[in-house]
Formats: C-alpha cells, sequence, structure tokens
C-alpha cells in the first residue's frame, strides 16, 4: 500500500491480534520471532489473490426500506450472546449455549454442543456428537447430506463440504433473494478422511481465520509426514511419541502416513480409539492400530504412538522407550507453542486455512461482504479493506483453539 512501510503494517496488526484478549490460541508477544525481511514480504505477494472491486459493486446502494445497510443480510442474520442467529429460519449456527434450534457445522466442542432443543448437521457429525454426548443431547435430531436442501421457516439451508474433519460442513442460506454462507471450520489442503471444501458464489461470506495473519503459511503435508518417518528411521531404537487431537487430526494423521507407505502398526493411546473406529466405521482406511494398553516397555522399542497433547507430559508416557516427542498441529509454526507442547519434532500439520487459502476462498465466492470471526479477524479484515472488500470482525464468543 503506498505509503504504508508494511513492516510497520504487520507489527501494527499481530501486535493488536495477539494482545487483544486472553483467550486461548493467542500466545502474546513470545510468537515474534518471525525476521523483518519475512514480515516485510508477506503481506503484498498475499494480497495478490484478491481481485479489485467492480466499480459497479462499490457503488450498487444498499437499503432496506429507505434506510442505508452495509448488508441487507444484518436485517435477517445477526450476533447475538449464543452465536449467530438467523431469524427467517428461526435458528443459530453453532450456537454456544442450549438454544432451541441449532445447525451445527462440525463436531468439535467448540462448534457442537449438547442441550439444544433440535440440531442439524451431516449424519458423521450427528455420530461425532451421539459419541460424545450420547444418543439423547437433543430431542430431536435432524440430518441432511451435502447438497440437499432443507426449509427451515422462511429460509432455504443446504451444507456443503468444507473439508475440514469428518462430516464437516458449511451453511449455505438463502432468503429474500440473498445467499449467505457460513463456512464453519474450513481447509483447502487435500484430506483423505473427508470431502474437499466447494466454494459457491454468495452475497455475504463468513468465514473462520484461525490463521488469519500473513506470517501463517502452512507446509505442505508430505514434508511434514516426511521429517516425521525420517526421525524414525534416524533414531530406530527410540519410540516416537505424536500429539494429535483425538476428532481429525489423529485420522488424517493416520491416512498420511499410511500414503506415504508407513505399514507398521500405529499404536494408540485409549482416548483416541472410539473416534477412530468411528471413522472406520464410516468408511475411513486408518490401516493397522493398536491399543498401547499395557505392553512393555521393550515392545515399544522403534514403535509409533499417538496420544492427545496433555498426554506427552503425563506419567502415561513414562512406559516409551526414550520417545521423541512430536506435535501435529498448524500452531507448530510457532516456536513458542512447540516448546509449550514440548515437542522434540514440530509437525505443521493443519485442518485450517492459511493466510493464503483464506484469501483464495473470499475470491472465489466473490461475497460483497466478508464477516470475519473464530481467530485473527483484524488482520484479514484489515487485509480485505484495503483491497475494497467490505469486511467487518464479529469476535463471537465460545471459539476457543480445541482441535487445530
Amino acid at each position: 500500500m503506498p505509503g504504508l512501510d508494511p513492516g510497520i503494517w504487520f507489527q501494527s496488526i499481530f501486535f493488536s491480534t495477539c494482545l487483544s484478549t486472553g483467550r486461548e490460541g493467542h500466545a502474546g508477544p513470545s510468537l515474534l520471532f518471525f525476521s523483518a525481511r519475512q514480515t516485510a514480504a508477506i503481506p503484498w505477494q498475499a494480497g495478490a489473490y484478491l481481485r479489485q472491486p467492480r466499480a459497479a459493486e462499490l457503488s450498487r446502494p444498499k437499503t432496506v426500506d429507505g434506510v442505508p445497510m452495509s448488508n441487507p443480510a444484518e436485517t435477517w442474520l445477526k450476533p447475538t450472546q449464543a452465536g449467530l442467529f438467523c431469524a427467517p429460519g428461526g435458528f443459530h449456527i453453532d450456537p454456544s449455549e442450549p438454544v432451541a434450534r441449532a445447525v451445527i457445522t462440525h463436531g468439535h466442542s467448540d462448534h457442537a454442543r449438547a442441550g439444544h432443543g433440535a440440531t442439524l448437521s451431516t449424519a458423521e457429525t450427528a455420530a461425532i456428537m451421539a459419541l460424545r454426548y450420547g444418543s439423547d443431547h437433543a430431542p430431536k435430531i435432524e440430518t441432511a447430506a451435502y447438497h440437499q436442501p432443507r426449509r427451515i421457516g422462511d429460509v432455504t439451508v443446504t451444507l456443503l463440504p468444507a473439508g475440514h474433519i469428518l462430516g464437516s460442513a458449511q451453511v449455505v442460506m438463502e432468503h429474500d433473494g440473498m445467499r449467505v454462507i457460513v463456512s464453519g471450520d474450513f481447509k483447502r489442503r487435500r484430506d483423505p478422511t473427508c470431502p474437499p471444501f466447494e466454494p459457491m458464489q454468495c452475497d455475504l461470506f463468513v468465514t473462520e481465520a484461525t490463521f488469519g495473519l500473513p506470517v501463517f503459511r502452512h507446509p505442505s503435508d508430505a514434508h511434514e509426514i516426511g521429517k516425521l518417518l525420517g526421525s524414525i528411521a534416524l533414531y530406530p531404537e527410540r519410540s516416537h511419541l505424536v500429539g494429535v487431537y483425538p476428532l481429525g487430526k489423529c485420522q488424517r494423521v493416520l491416512c498420511l502416513l499410511r500414503e506415504a507407505g508407513y505399514k507398521h502398526t500405529v499404536y494408540l493411546h485409549g482416548a483416541l480409539q472410539a473416534l477412530t473406529d468411528l471413522y472406520v466405521a464410516h468408511g475411513v482406511d486408518v490401516g493397522p492400530t493398536a491399543p498401547v494398553g499395557d505392553l512393555p516397555k521393550e515392545a515399544l522399542k522403534g514403535a509409533l504412538v499417538l496420544c492427545p497433547p496433555g498426554a506427552i507430559a503425563d506419567r502415561w508416557s513414562r512406559r516409551l522407550p526414550d520417545p521423541v516427542t512430536a506435535m501435529a498441529s498448524g500452531w507448530m509454526q510457532v516456536r513458542a507453542r512447540a516448546r509449550q507442547q514440548g515437542a522434540e519434532l514440530p509437525l505443521a500439520i493443519s485442518d485450517h486455512a492459511d493466510w493464503d487459502e483464506l484469501l483464495q476462498t473470499i475470491e472465489e465466492v466473490q461475497a460483497r461482504e466478508v464477516w470475519v470471526t473464530h481467530g485473527r479477524e483484524d488482520g484479514l479484515v484489515y487485509a480485505l479493506t484495503q483491497r475494497g472488500v467490505h469486511a467487518r470482525a464479529l469476535s463471537l464468543l465460545g471459539r476457543e483453539d480445541e482441535e487445530h
């Protein structure tokens, strides 16, 4: 941008984002280990993904009953204490507290909660919620296949693949001649455990921004799995203990290992077994696995073991012979996070879109307006605004970094 030093732009956005809240996921000033050269170069390369707005779009009058509006969707899609509320449909999307009717994008606990009067989701998400909360987590549980329109009140609702985890969906709402899409959590990388994200043009796009800063560019999955397999080959006498989130990351890492040619049994912490079995029941081939159980230390020499992140430093891990500790998460690009997790071998494998992929997606959906939530809202809003895209931060409550 003319007249603005990119390093100053990035530092101001980065400091304001990291220090603005105390939510889980904001590591504060300890994140700032990127070089000045990196920060100066990144924003302008990423900006190439955004189209310049059409003159007609910027001059198009936006009024409802003669009252100027930034977007007419604001008359029927409203942020509330419980989350986004679709008034003509009478439902919330991923509400953070019990509501009468909820549309659920996916099964992670910061989006899917028990206690609603009625829920609508994919069948896979419903199965995940039943496993986590019991089959009676809501009096009325409805499911819909991808691309299957459902009329709720005065709104047509359709679920599209989000590419985040098994069963994850975008929520498409059509009402009064407008199309609004809520992305939920999503990624653009190929994932053998779920269908890929499908972009659809819309008037308003509500996007997550977990990795909504220019420094976040995820390496390839193959590169990170190659690091793990290289370490296994280098230290055949040691076990390898990899921290993975139980829902989504565990099963994806298993599939990536198989695609890379790893044929040996992978041992699982007990907390990973039930959700892995659910994935297998839905047709995901994770290859041979076995519980760690009470296997003697000698039997686990050279073994690859997956566990929840919290188990890495737990006394449970003492049963492993001289383990190389690893952690699979998009946050492993941040050295402070890797140290915090005790990861000797950080593996930057993310289930969220990175900076370039966020911009790519916003370009593809061609929305007149973008609402940003769940993550680094300020950085993405600033970048979009500088490119002429109408953008605002929602800062919804109840969104934490359960599984990244």
